[in-house]
């Protein structure tokens, strides 16, 4: 009986045929549960590979290719190095939230997500202004002041999103008080509304842009159709074109980006998470359609992928300089 007793204390009990049985206690408190896999955060994810596979090859092309070195595909470069590091981000988020679970790596890939979609947008609003520069200042658009203006907006661009990817690391954060958290935890509410309100400024901006370039484009075309004696429908085709193109970018851009950042001031963090979930999805969106807007289309980087992939484009070819408002 003592033996028994001593057995029973231990967690061991004596089964039948004399095999020994162990019962074991789990404190469930003690012991990091797994996640159920949420499909919206594989949906991220997959949106996330998307994204970095089409930015990496426009990463590498213009990296490696010595006369894309001009201020326009510097802008192009450093807008899919803002979509390649979203989409890491994407990857980043989802290994770390199902494998490490931990609030110091969570903070790291949120303030990485930060800084990149906000370096996309910058990025954006950059080559928006050199669009602009090239067709307003077109006499002195190729000239050294213009490469200086560019590696100002990118400097400006880079550390501004820096800046704000870097506040939930550094403690602007809803951890230590749940009622300050945003629809994106671990975001501040006032951290997001900041957020929120720069976007619509740059989209304000690029708007305004837009349709002065909208404008040139119109007056151009007039002028050439004037010159060389085109007929009347010519110089309408020529200008929808050109205004289509760029509906087709602003369009593009406000509806990826416009439901989130309304949704960012609107809701906080009592609203349901699938809310979230259907903004934020759109605007990942915007990083896989960029490349396809700003750099595919772009003859120069058509020539290299044929090159790359099938080798049909001859190295004696050369590269015809083509300005911002051609891309």
């Amino acid at each position: 009986p003592a033996a028994r007793a001593g057995a029973e204390k231990a967690g061991v009990t004596q089964g039948k045929g004399g095999v020994t049985e162990r019962s074991v206690s789990l404190n469930l408190d003690s012991v990091v549960q797994p996640l159920a896999l949420n499909p919206w955060d594989v949906v991220l994810c997959v949106s996330g590979t998307i994204i970095s596979c089409e930015n990496a090859i426009v990463v590498a092309i213009i990296f490696y290719t010595p006369a894309f070195r001009t201020p326009m595909f510097l802008l192009i470069g450093s807008l899919a190095t803002a979509d390649l590091l979203a989409g890491l981000g994407l990857i980043f988020h989802f290994a770390f939230v199902y494998c490490i679970q931990s609030q110091a790596v969570n903070l790291i890939t949120v303030g990485l997500l930060v800084t990149s979609f906000t370096a996309s947008v910058g990025s954006l609003l950059a080559i928006t202004i050199d669009r602009y520069l090239s067709l307003y200042n077109a006499l002195t658009y190729y000239s050294e002041r213009t490469v200086t203006r560019t590696y100002i907006m990118l400097i400006v661009t880079w550390g501004f999103s820096s800046c704000f990817g870097l506040l939930p690391v550094t403690g602007w954060n809803c951890l230590k008080d749940i009622s300050t958290c945003s629809i994106v935890k671990p975001l501040t509410k006032n951290n997001l509304i900041i957020l929120s309100i720069s976007f619509f400024m740059v989209f304000a901006v690029m708007l305004q842009l837009y349709i002065q370039i909208c404008k040139i484009v119109c007056r151009h075309a007039h002028q050439i159709a004037v010159q060389r004696h085109f007929l009347a429908t010519s110089h309408y085709v020529t200008t929808k074109k050109g205004i289509s193109t760029l509906a087709v970018i602003l369009g593009t851009f406000a509806s990826c980006w416009l439901p989130f950042a309304i949704y960012c001031l609107l809701g906080d963090y009592t609203y349901p998470a699938l809310y979230t979930y259907m903004t934020v999805l759109p605007a990942t969106y915007n990083s896989m359609i960029n490349p396809v807007i700003y750099a595919f289309r772009n003859q120069e980087i058509q020539k290299v992928l044929w090159t790359v992939f099938c080798g049909c484009f001859s190295s004696t070819m050369p590269f015809r300089s083509r300005s911002p408002s051609d891309v």
